[in-house]
C-alpha cells in the first residue's frame, strides 16, 4: 500500500476473508438483535387476523401483552386506543389457525398480584365464527389490585362491627339509647 492518492488498497487473500467473516458475524448479530427485541410482534402477525374489543378500562394492558385461549398464547395486543364513548378498544392480532365462535367473551387479567396484565380468551358455544375485523362484545374490564383491597378491607371493618354488636347483644350487654 503506498501513500501516493489514487493508489488501489490491495488485500491479502487472508486479510479479504477476516473482512467477508466480519461483515457475515455483524450481520447475524444484527438480526439476532433485531428478532430478540421484536421478533415475536413480526412473527405473530405473520398469518394472524385482526379481532378488536372495547373495555372500560384496560389499565396496565400494553401493546404487545400476550392474548391466552385456554393457557396457550394465541395472540398478542397489537393496538388500543380511545373510541367516540371514551371506552378502551384494544386491536389484537389473532393467529390464523385460531378460529373463535362469534359468542366468545375476553378478560384482561394479571400475572399474580401485581404483575404484567394479559387478555384472556373464553370461547362460547356458537356455530358462527368471528371474521377478521369483528369485535368481540363481551368483556371484562381489568381488575384494579388497589380498588380490590379497599373493598376487602371495608368488607372486614363491615364485618367486625357485625359480630361485635352480636357478642354484645348475646351477652345481654345494653349500650345507652338502646331502650
Amino acid at each position: 500500500m503506498s501513500g501516493e492518492p489514487g493508489a488501489q488498497v490491495r488485500w491479502s487473500p487472508r486479510e479479504a476473508r477476516e473482512i467477508v467473516y466480519g461483515g457475515a458475524v455483524i450481520v447475524v448479530l444484527a438480526l439476532v438483535l433485531a428478532y430478540s427485541y421484536g421478533g415475536d410482534r413480526v412473527s405473530s402477525a405473520v398469518g394472524a387476523y385482526t379481532l378488536t374489543a372495547n373495555f372500560n378500562r384496560v389499565d396496565g394492558l400494553a401493546e404487545g401483552a400476550d392474548v391466552y385461549l385456554a393457557g396457550i398464547k394465541a395472540g398478542t395486543v397489537s393496538g388500543q386506543r380511545l373510541d367516540d364513548d371514551y371506552r378502551a378498544e384494544v386491536e389484537m392480532q389473532i393467529d390464523a389457525g385460531v378460529r373463535l365462535p362469534t359468542d366468545t367473551a375476553v378478560a384482561i387479567h394479571t400475572d399474580g398480584l401485581f404483575g404484567t396484565k394479559f387478555v384472556v380468551l373464553d370461547p362460547g358455544g356458537e356455530e358462527d365464527m368471528l371474521e377478521p375485523g369483528d369485535e368481540i362484545t363481551f368483556t371484562q374490564d381489568a381488575m384494579i389490585v388497589g380498588e380490590l383491597l379497599d373493598l376487602i378491607i371495608a368488607e372486614g371493618k363491615a364485618n367486625r362491627k357485625t359480630s361485635a354488636a352480636t357478642d354484645d347483644n348475646s351477652r345481654g350487654i345494653r349500650k345507652e339509647g338502646d331502650d
